[in-house]
């Protein structure tokens, strides 16, 4: 009983398109920020370094350098604030978590593309 209510709500909820990507590809986050009265989009481009979750739960981190500091910004995938996720490029990877990209800096940090 309770479990069929929970997944009418969580059902609801659930965005109509979600964007195809994957852990490894670069992205283009475009996340709607609300200043005061005003709103407006901002673009964050990095790595997926990970996914989880299901359903209306489901979470994506991305991480970029900005200035020679790792920017790492979690959003859930049906998010009313995430306008859309654009790739720009697809990885080639082998793991579903790519926390060892932590550790590395520069040219060591990139993913490696797949080539169609």
């Amino acid at each position: 009983m309770n479990n069929e209510i929970i997944k009418e709500i969580e059902a609801a909820e659930l965005k109509a398109e979600v964007p195809e990507f994957s852990v490894g590809d670069t992205v283009k986050v475009h996340n709607r920020i609300k200043e005061g009265n005003k709103e407006r989009i901002q673009i964050f481009e990095g790595t997926v370094i990970k996914r989880q979750g299901g359903s209306n739960r489901e979470t994506f981190t991305v991480r970029k350098n900005s200035n020679g500091v790792g920017v790492e910004k979690t959003w859930p995938v049906h998010s009313p604030n995430v306008v859309k996720v654009e790739v720009v490029r697809r990885g080639k990877i082998r793991r579903a978590k790519l926390f060892y990209l932590r550790d590395r800096v520069g040219k060591a940090a990139k993913v490696k593309e797949v080539i169609k």
